[in-house]
């Protein structure tokens, strides 16, 4: 996968649009985005990337290094690969800067919701990084046979791939992760805003992990207006949020793809 470099972006002015869309979302507008279905899985379908189950081929221009990825869409959503994920990969490829990592001898990553792993798997190859895979039990399996199908070239680079049972809100799992490990650098995650009642467990395991300078990188698409709203709401009373990158509208669509920053909000004194 390749993306040309594209022109930076004015982060105060793309936050002040977005803060007016939210508001005008909360002021009743549609809760579906006009041109997709009210079904939420249909919705999502929608904008899911290729049509049949079998393997992705992603290539990474900045390593010449080639990410292979099993997608079974018959399973559920958690199965496939989305454009937010798609985002993120181009460019962590292109201009990682721009997502203001680190500068670690191995950064450590955990990735949320982590599906078929393409972003954590590429960004272990990218960044030499040392990633945890997360997800729910039944998604565990095929994310597993992922990451092991591409853990030559992870190691090549220097990376390392752990996948581990992370059900958000869910304490104990939060806990089984930082239970005498160092702490994460970065979490990320693609396309995790989409069911309402998972906004509020997602938020709970954030703030376990999105202390001190760790980050949270997180690739969207919006697709309901009023639900994403509400999370970003939730979100900013407890984070600083900013863009740091946007992609062009899909082919259809009004919105295109959105990278936003979280960081803990600074206590006052």
């Amino acid at each position: 996968m390749t993306t040309e470099d594209k022109p930076e972006v004015d982060l105060r002015l793309l936050s002040s649009l977005l803060d007016e869309e939210e508001e005008e979302e909360e002021e009743g507008k549609e809760e579906v985005e006009k041109g997709l279905p009210a079904d939420d899985e249909a919705a999502m379908l929608d904008v899911a990337e290729g049509g049949e189950n079998g393997d992705q081929r992603y290539h990474l221009t900045s390593i010449q290094s080639t990410v292979v990825i099993r997608q079974i869409r018959s399973q559920g959503l958690s199965f496939q690969l989305w454009p937010a994920a798609s985002s993120l990969v181009s460019l962590l490829d292109s201009r990682p800067s721009a997502l203001l990592l680190p500068a670690t001898s191995q950064i450590r990553i955990l990735e949320l919701g982590s599906g078929t792993g393409l972003v954590g798997i590429a960004a272990a190859a990218i960044l030499g990084a040392s990633i945890t895979l997360t997800d729910l039990p039944h998604v565990l399996p095929n994310l597993r046979f992922n990451a092991e199908s591409n853990a030559a070239a992870v190691a090549a680079r220097g990376g390392s791939l752990d996948v581990r049972q992370l059900r958000w809100g869910e304490d104990e799992d939060a806990a089984a992760l930082v239970d005498g490990e160092p702490a994460f650098d970065v979490v990320v995650a693609s396309d995790v805003v989409y069911y309402e009642h998972l906004i509020d467990p997602l938020l709970r395991t954030l703030r376990v992990f999105v202390t001190g300078e760790a980050a949270f990188v997180m690739a969207h698409l919006r697709r309901w207006k009023k639900r994403d709203s509400v999370f970003f709401r939730k979100a900013r009373k407890l984070f600083d949020v900013a863009v740091v990158h946007t992609d062009p509208p899909l082919p259809g669509k009004r919105v295109g793809v959105a990278i936003y920053r979280f960081t803990a909000k600074r206590k006052l004194f």
